[in-house]
C-alpha cells in the first residue's frame, strides 16, 4: 500500500484528499496541508516509488505500470481508510490521476481542483517526451528532470519551484523514473477522451498565467466543460500551489465552501 498521512479534524468531516506529481511526493503539499486541515480531514499520500512509497520487490517484477493501475493504488488507500467520497486537489500529473479516478469511480469524487493541470501535450511537450524516451536508457534520469523542470518552469521567478521538484525527484531510482516515464506511451489518447468528455463533476482548474505549455487548452476545455471553472494566478507558473500558495489555498477553500453552501 501506499505510504500516506491523515490529518483528521472530525469524523463527519469531509475530506480532501492531494496527489502530487511525478517525481513530487506529499511533502510538496505542506503548505496546504496547514491550510485545509482548519476546516476539513486531509489526507497527503506519495505515489508508487516516490516519497516513502519505496518500491518493493514484487514492483521490479510487475509489469503493470498504466494510469488505471496507479489510480487503483490511491482507491485502495482510500478503502483501508474507509473514506467513501472525497474532494481531490491535484498537481501537474497528479491531475491526470484524479480526472482518471473521477472516470473509473465517480462516485468516489465530490470536486476537483487541478492545479498546473495537464489536458494536452502541445507539439514541444511531445517533442520533450519523445526526446526522453529516447535518451532515457543512456542519460541519468537526473539530467533529464532537470531540463524537463527548466522548460516547464523556465524563468527565474520559478526558480523556487524547480529546485524543489529536482530535490525531490533525486529520492526516485532510475528505474523507478524509467516505469513512469513509460506512462507517456498511453497518455495522448487518455488526455484527448478527459477533453471530449464533459463529466458532471465540479472541477476548477488553478493555472499560473505563464503555465505557457498547458494553460491554452485548459481554457478551450473550461469553456465547453459545463462543471468546469479556471482561475488564472497572476506571475505564476506551473506550480502553483508552491510558487503562489496562498491564492492557491484561498481560492480553492472558497470553491469548496461555495459547493457546501450550493
Amino acid at each position: 500500500m501506499l505510504n500516506y498521512y491523515t490529518y483528521k479534524k472530525e469524523e463527519h468531516n469531509a475530506w480532501v484528499t492531494f496527489v502530487h506529481g511525478a517525481g513530487g511526493s506529499s511533502s510538496i503539499w505542506f503548505k496546504q496541508v496547514r491550510a485545509f486541515r482548519e476546516h476539513y480531514n486531509v489526507l497527503v499520500l506519495d505515489l508508487r516509488g516516490h516519497g516513502r512509497s519505496k518500491p518493493k520487490l514484487s514492483d521490479a517484477l510487475n509489469h503493470n505500470y498504466t494510469f488505471d493501475a496507479i489510480t487503483a493504488d490511491i482507491i485502495e488507500v482510500l478503502d483501508h481508510l474507509e473514506i467513501r467520497s472525497s474532494h481531490f486537489v491535484g498537481i501537474s500529473l497528479g491531475t491526470i490521476l484524479i480526472r482518471n479516478l473521477a472516470e473509473k469511480y465517480p462516485e468516489r469524487v465530490l470536486s476537483m481542483i487541478m492545479g498546473g493541470a495537464i489536458l494536452k501535450l502541445n507539439f514541444r511537450s511531445q517533442v520533450l517526451m519523445r526526446f526522453g524516451n529516447v535518451f532515457k536508457s543512456v542519460i541519468p534520469y537526473m539530467y533529464l528532470y532537470k531540463l524537463f523542470a527548466f522548460i516547464i518552469m523556465p524563468r527565474k521567478a520559478h526558480k523556487a519551484s524547480r529546485l524543489l521538484f529536482v530535490n525531490e525527484a533525486k529520492k526516485l531510482y532510475q528505474k523507478e523514473f524509467k516505469r513512469w516515464f513509460k506512462l507517456t506511451s498511453e497518455i495522448n489518447p487518455l488526455l484527448s477522451f478527459f477533453r471530449d468528455k464533459d463529466i458532471s463533476i465540479p472541477t476548477f482548474y488553478i493555472m499560473g498565467d505563464q503555465d505557457h505549455l498547458f494553460l491554452p487548452n485548459v481554457r478551450k476545455v473550461v469553456q465547453e466543460h459545463r462543471l468546469a471553472s479556471l482561475l488564472v494566478v497572476p506571475d505564476c507558473g506551473h506550480v502553483v500551489n508552491v510558487q503562489r500558495y496562498t491564492a492557491f489555498n484561498e481560492e480553492s477553500l472558497a470553491f469548496l465552501k461555495r459547493l457546501n453552501e450550493a
